[in-house]
């Protein structure tokens, strides 16, 4: 089995790198991970990736003058690694139009609501304050604007009474964990794709998975 080759961008401690490493780890898992770059040296998310004996590459944005000149040498080098598709998890940076247009249809980032409910920052405040009794994370292909790309899969979850922005994050990120590398697996296999701006799936279907609370 050829496995697509994958990049992952992070920024800290790689909680959802290290659900995707220990996914791949898997002999029937259709994917690889062949390179770990953050833009924050010494986090975490690096030793986890120096663990897996993953090849790592800390590029610091604030050595760069413009966004686009640090973008570039990351795409740098994704492209030396031959890489297929890339993983931002956890990469708190916005990525210029130019990075993401070049890699249309392989770049993909989760987000921890339900899109396009709750795009950008403090989500799970902004959940709490809305009194929603139901939110979860998706994975989507990333466009130039920000939480707005073609969802290829979502993760419920409930919000509980008696919640803080701290256990809902802690309880979606234990369905972030599970659902990101479902996606993955979808791309990685072929299952799932970009086409004509929306996502579609081997059974010609236009819209994204949606997997249950415990995605089981």
């Amino acid at each position: 089995m050829t496995r697509a080759r994958v990049g992952v961008l992070i920024s800290g401690r790689g909680s959802n790198l290290q659900a995707l490493i220990d996914a791949c780890a898997r002999p029937d898992f259709p994917a690889e991970i062949v390179c770990v770059i953050s833009n924050v040296p010494n986090v975490e998310g690096l030793a986890r990736a120096g663990r897996a004996v993953i090849p790592t590459h800390t590029i610091a944005h604030t050595s760069f003058p413009s966004r686009e000149l640090f973008d570039t040498a990351m795409d740098e080098l994704l492209r030396q690694a031959d890489v297929r598709f890339v993983c931002l998890a956890g990469f708190m940076r916005v990525l210029s139009a130019r990075f993401v247009d070049s890699w249309k249809g392989r770049l993909v980032n989760i987000h921890p609501s339900l899109l396009p409910s709750f795009k950008g920052l403090n989500v799970h405040r902004r959940v709490l304050d809305s009194g929603v009794r139901i939110s979860g994370c998706t994975v989507h292909f990333v466009v130039s604007e920000l939480d707005s790309g073609p969802i290829i899969a979502q993760a419920a979850v409930p919000v509980l009474p008696g919640d803080s922005e701290h256990t809902l994050a802690a309880r979606t990120l234990v369905a972030e964990h599970k659902l990101y590398p479902l996606a993955l697996e979808l791309l990685a296999a072929g299952t799932a794709r970009l086409e004509n701006g929306r996502t579609r799936f081997a059974n010609g279907n236009a819209q994204g998975q949606l997997f249950s609370p415990a995605l089981q």
